[in-house]
């Protein structure tokens, strides 16, 4: 199942002006929306998908919309009644309100993967981290046990601690993996969640620390287009396609 969290409040958005959420946002003839979404398009008649908003500027009849115009056969649409501290409790809260067994990818609402096809998955273990190399220190962050293979040792949200910057793109081989580690990771300390927030690369090392293989997969950063705020809408909607 692709999970689709995008209950946040587009807030860098809002305060440039915009007065709509920024997956309702246009360019090149589509909504950011349908570019996030098409990043699966070859799973829309095999996967199932799980959509968690929050019911406001008519979200709710906006992605029914699409998801019917883009052909997907199987999804779900969760409304979330109030706010959440961050990505990782959006997914859980929405996993609440549906029955699934099996994987869940988690995928960001303003990140777009043109032509993505999944890697071979039952060699990445527990799961995944979709990972390019960058540098700054405003990504979720996957560090290597060593250079001969793709296990990870170590995730971190906004702490450079490898040059593997992840593109929003997180696998669980199963989704009762994903509710434990997050049980887990809700009973620590609110000081030690960074900015105060619930993100999901730090639940891998609940996994890790398990004894779970949790692997990274490594694409080209030109693989990857970011839309989350302001100025890569821009420049976005400037570049040629």
């Amino acid at each position: 199942m692709i999970v689709i969290p995008m209950a946040g409040l587009s807030s860098r958005f809002f305060k440039a002006g915009f007065n709509r959420p920024k997956y309702m946002l246009e360019a090149h003839g589509e909504s950011l929306f349908d570019h996030s979404i098409k990043s699966f398009e070859k799973y829309f008649e095999t996967k199932r998908f799980l959509f968690i908003i929050r019911d406001i500027y008519s979200s709710k009849e906006f992605v029914e919309e699409r998801v019917k115009f883009l052909g997907i056969n199987n999804y779900d649409i969760v409304t979330l009644d109030c706010d959440t501290r961050g990505q990782a409790e959006t997914v859980a809260e929405g996993l609440k309100c549906i029955q699934h067994s099996g994987a869940i990818t988690i995928f960001n609402i303003d990140t777009f993967r043109p032509g993505f096809s999944f890697p071979s998955v039952n060699e990445m273990g527990a799961g995944y981290l979709e990972v390019f190399r960058g540098t700054g220190d405003n990504w979720s962050f996957a560090k290597p046990k060593n250079s001969e293979t793709t296990l990870v040792s170590k995730t971190a949200e906004k702490k450079p601690i490898s040059d593997l910057c992840c593109t929003g793109l997180y696998h669980f081989s199963d989704i009762n993996n994903y509710i434990e580690a997050y049980n887990d990771y809700i009973t620590k300390p609110e000081s030690s969640w960074e900015k105060g927030e619930l993100y999901v690369a730090p639940l891998y090392n609940y996994l890790i620390m398990k004894g779970y293989d949790v692997h990274y997969n490594l694409i080209p950063r030109d693989n990857v287009i970011f839309c989350g705020v302001p100025e890569e809408y821009y420049e976005f909607k400037q570049n040629e396609r």
